[in-house]
């Protein structure tokens, strides 16, 4: 069963009720981020529970060597290991000298949580006895600064509801952290320096091997019912550990209350040797704001994030609070403010998986930033591919491959692989296509080429070059195979003929050679500094051609469908339907070797290619085999039901397309997959917003002008999404009895509704 403790409301993730063994769970969904750092949401006060802390900076890694018992050429050496960071949020409570600590006191009542996502901001209060019989109230608002984005701020209150008491509250920061994932169980961070000066402190560290330096800093100020209380801090600090103790009698019925401005400044970002100058100049700007002025310019930026992004739907409030929460999660995850950074697959809420950019990025996050914000976001993505195209060289010549093919990672920070999975690091090497599609996606959508000239050409030659030495020609077939691989379907190693990749690689090399020609026909300048500097010729075209035109795709007569791989007919085809429910999720009850002789499928695989490249299948083709594989899909990947969401609606079975939103919105709200306690699945998000905006509104780009075949769901009344085409945002407005486009601004943009072309007016427009 999934759980279904977070209230369903449409602007507010909100529990109610202390269970300690959902706290784990909860620290996962309250997360905050503003795409520079985030963090888990832990409690401020100490709790001697079970906890995962969490705090994060982002671009700041690990190299955690790999630990394997064996070595094979070409495997990675590390796995990079996304890194808790020093924790600033900590903030102990003693009351007349006993630690306050959920997990031990009498009893916890009226306790609940709430993250505002209209306003990016984070509640938690509660009324608590303690075992010295002391009874309160707490109530802590947080949040991580949008506008002023190495800063965060906390306001924590204490109100005595018994009797009188001495209150004493030791705000600290700490770079003596750990991290949960670990593969030697080494400390990742060494302590530099811990400074104070009055009320404020630094403490410095350095990650081993990277040598990332980051300044943890904080501020603080104590009120007693409103009224500012002048107390001199007792500071006591270790090698790694800066504490101050602030200590005051406070009446029953009185409210103290600790103002905690904090953050990092890091090396990325400023010289070293002035981090802490750095620190104190953002303290400067946000302790003149104060906490109510920081407050007000988050509740500002974020009101212009929503302008924007937001999707409203009427009369479903969980699917309403499901796409916001994903919205929110993508904007706390990921800015484009910073085009060293990218989209990890648990962002800021936890350690799994490693790495800051999977292929999640280029298959399903690009077409949400594009869409939501501008091109630039977009490009900026691109663009980091890009700057690593020579890692990806270097990854291939790694595996054996030659003359510039280029092998993008599977999971990276810099460009260098470090997944730690043969199967995938070697095999699942689909991933490639899914950054030559984006580049397709974004001047397809944006209109601008420019990108290709630029930098993408460098990269569609690298990848083109990589298929084509990938390939084996089968002398049995008279055709070209592609052996041993892994498909998006990690439920199957070690295949032969991957239809999904094999299309790819095919799509590849044709898209390559058709962009080469087009730039030395219109951009001759350019054509010519790329060839110098990539050696290509016609006669190595030609041969990449032979590649494409030749490729072999499995097929089954008998069921008039792409086969998944050569021995995909092989299996047992038992469908999910007829599956023991008792044995789900079957990646926690099963073994690996039942999973990989079982027909079942983890995501979206040859359905994943008829989502990228819907143009070139028929609505038919789509129906037989959406209706062959999804009965064996158990969509125990984040990325797979949105997917089916988007292919269900094209289908027109808007039950089933509304299941499978509902699943891929709610995925970490409901915790389908068991797991949430780990972090969130920010990149699937994104597919969730693409559920609603291709699914549902019918969005494509057709013939240069963006094209739309709405549907709704009957449990709708209506719903409403914005997109950038073009520089020019259009508002989209579904309802039971029809559909209504109009552009913000004052041109009128021509644009296909449901196969006919239409105007969709200026909402400004003056006559």
């Amino acid at each position: 069963m999934n759980q279904d403790y977070i209230i369903p409301d449409n602007w507010s993730i909100i529990e109610e009720g202390f269970e300690p063994e959902r706290v784990c769970s909860s620290e996962s969904l309250f997360s905050i981020g503003n795409g520079a750092m985030g963090q888990r949401a832990n409690f401020e006060e100490y709790y001697s529970g079970n906890t995962f802390q969490g705090s994060y900076i982002a671009g700041v890694y690990y190299p955690d060597k790999t630990k394997v018992g064996w070595w094979k050429n070409g495997y990675p050496e590390y796995f990079a290991k996304v890194l808790n960071a020093p924790n600033w949020i900590g903030i102990n409570v003693k009351v007349n000298g006993e630690m306050l600590d959920l997990n031990t006191c009498t009893s916890v009542t009226e306790f609940r949580r709430e993250l505002n996502m209209k306003e990016g901001w984070h509640n938690r209060t509660f009324k608590a006895t303690m075992p010295n019989g002391i009874e309160l109230k707490v109530d802590a608002l947080r949040f991580l600064s949008l506008q002023e984005d190495e800063a965060g701020a906390i306001k924590y209150s204490v109100t005595l509801l018994n009797s009188d008491a001495e209150v004493t509250l030791i705000p600290y920061v700490d770079a003596g952290i750990e991290n949960k994932d670990t593969n030697w169980e080494e400390k990742f961070w060494e302590p530099l320096a811990v400074n104070e000066n009055g009320v404020r402190g630094f403490v410095t560290a350095r990650t081993l091997k990277t040598k990332y330096t980051a300044c943890t800093f904080m501020s603080n100020s104590i009120t007693v019912d409103g009224e500012v209380k002048e107390l001199t801090p007792v500071a006591e600090a270790t090698k790694d550990l800066l504490s101050h103790t602030y200590t005051t009698s406070v009446a029953k019925g009185s409210t103290v209350s600790i103002y905690k401005f904090a953050g990092y400044v890091t090396s990325m970002n400023h010289e070293v040797e002035k981090l802490e100058e750095a620190a104190n100049a953002v303290l400067d700007t946000v302790t003149t704001l104060g906490f109510d002025g920081l407050l007000q310019t988050q509740k500002d930026a974020w009101a212009k994030v929503w302008e924007m992004a937001d999707i409203t739907i009427d009369g479903d409030v969980k699917a309403q609070q499901g796409i916001r929460f994903n919205i929110f999660q993508l904007n706390q995850t990921y800015t484009g403010a910073d085009d060293r950074l990218n989209i990890g697959p648990k962002g800021f809420t936890g350690e799994k998986y490693g790495g800051s950019t999977y292929w999640d990025t280029e298959a399903y996050c690009i077409p949400f930033y594009m869409a939501t914000k501008d091109e630039n976001v977009a490009r900026s993505l691109l663009k980091y591919r890009y700057n690593q195209l020579d890692k990806a060289i270097e990854n291939a010549g790694k595996l054996g491959f030659t003359n510039g093919a280029a092998l993008y990672p599977m999971v990276t920070m810099n460009g260098e692989e470090c997944h730690n999975e043969w199967e995938i690091t070697f095999e699942e090497i689909h991933r490639n296509g899914a950054i030559a599609f984006a580049i397709f996606n974004y001047v397809r959508y944006t209109g601008d080429y420019s990108y290709v000239p630029e930098m993408g050409l460098e990269v569609l030659i690298a990848i083109a070059r990589f298929w084509h030495q990938r390939a084996t020609f089968s002398t049995n077939r008279n055709k070209y195979v592609i052996l041993g691989v892994t498909g998006p379907n990690e439920y199957e190693n070690n295949v032969n003929n991957n239809f999904y990749t094999n299309y790819l690689a095919q799509w590849c090399i044709n898209y390559a050679a058709e962009n080469v020609a087009k730039i030395k026909e219109e951009y001759g300048d350019d054509y010519a500094r790329i060839m110098e500097k990539v050696a290509l010729t016609d006669a190595e075209i030609s041969e990449w051609k032979k590649v494409a035109d030749n490729m072999y795709f499995p097929y089954s007569e008998e069921h008039n469908v792409f086969l998944q791989q050569d021995g995909f007919l092989d299996k047992e085809l038992i469908t999910v339907a007829d599956l023991d429910k008792s044995q789900r999720p079957i990646n926690q009850k099963w073994s690996w070797d039942r999973i990989l002789r079982s027909p079942y499928i983890k995501q979206a695989d040859t359905l994943q290619g008829f989502y990228f490249f819907e143009d070139q299948f028929s609505k038919e083709d789509l129906k037989r085999h959406f209706d062959f594989y999804e009965p064996f899909t158990v969509h125990e990947s984040s990325l797979s039901p949105c997917v089916h969401s988007i292919q269900a609606a094209v289908l027109d079975r808007m039950e089933q397309a509304y299941t499978f939103y509902l699943r891929t919105s709610r995925l970490d709200l409901d915790d389908y997959n068991k797991e949430v306690h780990e972090g969130l699945h920010i990149t699937s998000m994104a597919g969730t917003w693409m559920s609603v905006v291709e699914g549902f509104g019918g969005m494509r780009v057709k013939d240069g002008m963006l094209s739309f075949e709405p549907k709704i769901p009957a449990q709708w009344n209506g719903y409403t999404f914005k997109v950038n085409f073009r520089n020019h945002v259009l508002k989209v407005n579904v309802t039971q009895g029809g559909t209504t486009i109009t552009v913000d601004g004052d041109q009128d943009l021509t644009i296909l509704l449901n196969g006919e072309k239409a105007t969709a007016k200026a909402a400004l427009k003056t006559i």
